[in-house]
């Protein structure tokens, strides 16, 4: 398989260069574990990886990524709980200061709720991704509405928006979410990146809308 030939090939050439480079951060990981600072749940998205985005070394970043950078809400049962357990790790072992959901434009997920071409497949066929997504069907469903009513409505973009709002209140039904949060431990972002101009978008919380990233600082 050409494809896992060229991952070998880039693993030799990070040991090589990379790894080197950076050897005395390895070491010092290795000898005494992570304690990153940050939590990014992102999308499973190829051309979307976190620490290109945010140019980080290893260590700085605790990622989880699923389809659509979607967070369930809270429930207690003995589900597998992926993302549950991600964000239980990252709040009250890590202690992470700030857990940051990251969307981005051009989702697949996000086309797929809008289009509905998996509502009723079966698994392995697409019912695993039809039951991920079902958390923003309400949203997708408004959305379609109201794209309905005015052709103004960029729906794919709105959706991708409003994905991120609905995994931020989700992260709130985590009691220890919000407790950490309550005590000033804990701060919730939510932006959006997007693939064509390379423009990053901040949930700017007291207006609700979210804001373009100067690149003067």
């Amino acid at each position: 398989m050409p494809e896992f030939k060229a991952l070998l090939d880039g693993y030799r050439r990070f040991r090589t260069t990379g790894y080197i480079e950076q050897r005395q951060r390895y070491d010092a990981l290795a000898n005494k574990g992570q304690s990153p600072k940050i939590m990014v749940i992102a999308c499973s998205d190829s051309r979307v990886d976190p620490t290109r985005v945010f140019d980080t070394e290893p260590g700085q970043m605790f990622v989880l990524r699923n389809v659509a950078n979607l967070v369930p809400p809270y429930v207690e049962d003995e589900g597998m709980h992926g993302v549950s357990s991600a964000v239980e790790y990252a709040v009250t072992q890590l202690q992470v200061h700030h857990i940051v959901v990251l969307g981005h434009a051009r989702c697949g997920g996000i086309g797929a709720s809008l289009s509905g071409q998996f509502d009723d497949a079966d698994h392995g066929k697409g019912g695993f991704i039809s039951a991920w997504m079902r958390m923003i069907a309400p949203a997708r469903d408004r959305i379609r509405k109201a794209a309905e009513i005015s052709a103004d409505i960029d729906a794919a973009a709105a959706l991708e928006l409003e994905a991120i709002r609905i995994s931020i209140e989700n992260l709130h039904s985590f009691p220890f979410v919000a407790e950490a949060e309550a005590r000033g431990e804990l701060h919730i972002q939510g932006a959006l990146f997007d693939i064509a101009d390379g423009i990053l978008r901040v949930l700017d919380r007291e207006s609700g809308r979210f804001e373009a990233v100067p690149l003067d600082w």
